[in-house]
This record gives structure tokens, C-alpha cells and sequence, in this order.
């Protein structure tokens, strides 16, 4: 049997039980939902079993309480295939007047949730997981705890042993689970049948509509072409129609990201907006971004030498990386992650902010003491913006690299951390 990595939702999902009767937890597919949830679980419920799915589905339209029998917490796995169960849990966690009874989990929102006339407020509280970190999987050290960056330590110290062959192969195969301890070869095909599996299939299954393989495919192609940047659906149609002999529309596109995002394959990034001394407009759009690199790197038809041998396409897909991480540990400490950027074209890749009011500001550079010079000179531009009498000063301004043996505190204050050794 295989061995179970503990990931970092684990603590998150005891808090979260020890607090509210229900937990539901959603993320992509093939992301360890459902094996993290069992760790936990008393009794589950398969819901997509393929021996009893059509008697599940019928039993949750004529007797919903009886599948929630069970020793608990009961794991519920796939719950959106029957909609009408979040109102039954609902109501047995009511009645029940226990916490900690019942873990949901779902790789995709409902399509149709005319059968839920409930909002869940006040029973269920939501865990959203992703890929592994490179943390959880095995790839970083460890040694310098985001966290422990909020209290602005004097000195750090860790080592990354990721060179940059190591790093276009960690971008390219994921934080999947499955891939983690498979050879290389056959690791990096997981991302690729994933990829496989969303164009011909799980897109289609977000609201119900059938959708051109080929189109969907375009459609990823391009937006794997805009990861990190506020590219709106009218340049992503124009990208797609220039390879297509008719021309498709902002709608249909906006309709095809809706589905994406429906089975978190895509998590766009929102934008911060913080208090600044001078009247600087803000831009306000979403950044692009994949749950995980290996999509776009699926998407795009690329390998590691492709990345090694196109290092602007590299940094893109790298910074997806790190989004990736920071959101894991970013959840581990009650905060979000945000994108900074003004009309001026001062940005900021990462802004993590806790919700004691606490925040970091991250630029992401995949090596190079020129391209980390100019990330710490970014960043001070931007802290020296922030109006203090409004808020608080960062606590912490960190370039995060790809490549760099060692993690250190500059003589400025400027943290340079490599990802091969950052955790939550």
C-alpha cells in the first residue's frame, strides 16, 4: 500500500472540523482530497462508486438521510453528483447539534443547484486544496518557515538543492500526488492525461454542455500563454480565432473559463488594493493563472528542455509554481494571496495578507543577482508607497528564486529565499 504524504490541509481540516459540524473541501481533480479527508474519516460514502453511483444518486433523491448514517466524521466523496444531499447534511448537523460530523469533498462545483436552498452558513466551513507544494512533496528543505518571515527574523538560513534542470522538471510534472514517486518518464506523463482528461471530458461535466476538444484546446493553449499577466477574454478570443477558421467571441470564451474555474482548473488571482500615500490608480483585473504549472505546460505541448532552452517561458510558468506554494501556505496561516500592480507598471507578484492585517510582499524571479537586485528594488519602491499611517508596514519584503543554493536576509532587509527551501 502506498504510503501517505502528510499534507498541509491535514491540520487545517482537524481545526476546521473542531469548529463546525461539516467541512467541505473542494479542489481539482487527482489532487488528494479524498485520501487526505480518509486519514480523518470514520465511515465513507463513495458516491461515484461506478457499482452503486445510479443506486447512490436514487437514494439521495428518495432518502438522503440514509446514506449519512455512519460512524463520524462521515466522509461524503464527490458529493456534487446529488445536490440534494448539502441540504440533508445541512439539516443533520442541525439536529444533531455535534460538530466535527461529516467531510464533503468535490473536484467540481454542482452545475445545477436549484436543490440547494441553503447557503450552509453557520454549519459547513470550506477547505480548498490544490497540488502539492514542493514542500509536501519532498522537493524543499523546509528550512525558512513563511511564517516565521512575519516576524521579521534578523538572519535566515536554508539550503535549496533544486538546480535549474531539477526545477523545469518539478514545473512540468506537478504537485500530483500520483506523479510524486513515480521515474521521471512516466511522472511527467500524469500531467499530460490530466490535461487529456479536462479537454475530453471534465470540462463538460462543470454545466452540463459539450464542448469542441480542439476549441478547448486553444482556449488552454492561450491561456497558458498569459499566465501572470491581466489579459481579458477579448485578447484570449483574438489569440484563439487567429488559428481558427471562425472567429469565436468573448462570451463563448468567458463561458469556457467559467467551466475551467467550475473544476479548479483555473484559480485566477485577485488584485490588492492597499492605502498609498499618493493617488495612484490601481489595477483592479485578475491575474491568469493555472492551479498548477504542469497544465500550462501540458497545454503549451512543453517539456523541461523546451523550458531550459525558452527561459522567458520558463519564468512564467515557474511563477505559477510559486503561486501555487504560497497559496498552500498562505491557507496553513489564515491569509490570501493578491497581485499588486499600478498605471505606472509598479508591481508586486505576490502580496500574502493574514487577517490580523499582517502582510508580505513577494517578488518572483527564477534566478540571476541582476533579476533579484531589481525584484528588491521593486518591492522598495512599493513599501515606500504603502501610507503606514493607514496600515501596516510589510513585514517582510522577499524575492523568491528558482535557483540560488541559499537563503539570506540582504543588508537592506530584503529576504532572498529559494523555493527548494520555503515551507508554511
Amino acid at each position: 500500500m502506498k504510503q501517505y504524504r502528510k499534507r498541509i490541509a491535514d491540520e487545517i481540516l482537524q481545526r476546521k472540523l473542531e469548529g463546525k459540524g461539516a467541512v467541505l473541501i473542494e479542489g481539482p481533480k487527482w489532487c488528494g482530497k479524498t485520501t487526505t479527508a480518509e486519514q480523518i474519516a470514520s465511515s465513507v460514502l463513495y458516491m461515484d462508486d461506478p457499482e452503486k453511483r445510479e443506486q447512490n444518486i436514487q437514494m439521495a433523491e428518495l432518502n438522503p438521510k440514509r446514506l449519512l448514517r455512519g460512524d463520524t466524521p462521515r466522509l461524503i466523496d464527490e458529493w456534487q453528483l446529488a445536490p440534494k444531499l448539502w441540504d440533508a447534511v445541512r439539516f443533520e448537523v442541525d439536529h444533531r447539534g455535534e460538530l466535527g460530523q461529516f467531510v464533503l469533498t468535490g473536484s467540481a462545483v454542482p452545475p445545477d443547484t436549484k436543490d440547494m436552498t441553503h447557503s450552509g452558513t453557520g454549519r459547513f466551513t470550506w477547505l480548498t486544496m490544490r497540488p502539492m507544494s514542493l514542500y509536501e512533496s519532498g522537493d524543499s528543505t523546509g528550512e525558512v518557515s513563511l511564517g516565521n518571515l512575519f516576524t521579521a527574523p534578523q538572519e535566515i538560513d536554508g539550503e535549496s538543492h533544486i538546480d535549474l534542470d531539477r526545477l523545469a522538471f518539478l514545473v512540468c510534472r506537478g504537485g500530483w500526488p500520483q506523479a510524486v514517486d513515480l521515474r521521471d518518464e512516466i511522472a511527467l506523463d500524469q500531467a499530460m492525461d490530466y490535461y487529456d482528461a479536462v479537454v475530453h471530458s471534465d470540462i463538460n461535466r462543470a454545466d452540463n454542455v459539450q464542448k469542441n476538444p480542439e476549441r478547448v484546446k486553444r482556449l488552454m493553449r492561450s491561456y497558458a500563454r498569459s499566465q501572470g499577466g491581466q489579459v481579458p477574454n477579448t485578447v484570449i478570443a483574438e489569440d484563439i480565432s487567429v488559428n481558427e477558421d471562425g472567429k469565436i467571441n468573448e462570451e463563448t470564451v468567458a463561458s469556457y473559463i467559467n467551466a475551467l474555474k467550475k473544476i479548479f482548473v483555473i484559480e485566477d488571482m485577485p488584485a490588492w488594493n492597499p492605502n498609498l500615500r499618493s493617488k495612484t490608480a490601481i489595477r483592479t483585473s485578475d491575474t491568469r493563472y493555472y492551479v498548477d504549472p504542469s497544465i500550462a505546460a501540458a497545454a503549451l505541448g512543453i517539456g523541461p528542455q523546451d523550458l531550459i532552452g525558452d527561459l522567458n517561458t520558463f519564468g512564467f510558468l515557474f511563477e505559477t509554481l510559486c503561486i501555487r506554494d504560497l497559496r498552500v501556505f498562505a491557507d496553513a496561516l489564515n491569509g490570501q494571496v493578491y497581485h499588486f500592480r499600478d498605471k505606472d507598471g509598479l508591481e508586486c507578484d505576490a502580496v500574502i495578507h493574514l487577517r490580523n492585517g499582517s502582510y508580505g510582499l513577494v517578488e518572483i524571479k527564477l534566478g540571476g543577482e541582476r533579476a533579484i537586485e531589481a525584484g528588491a528594488a521593486s518591492l522598495q519602491a512599493l513599501g515606500g508607497k504603502i501610507d503606514t499611517a493607514k496600515m501596516k508596514s510589510p513585514a517582510f519584503l522577499m524575492v523568491l528564486t528558482g535557483t540560488g543554493d541559499f537563503a539570506y536576509r540582504r543588508a537592506d532587509g530584503v529576504y532572498v529565499v529559494p523555493i527548494g527551501c520555503l515551507k508554511d
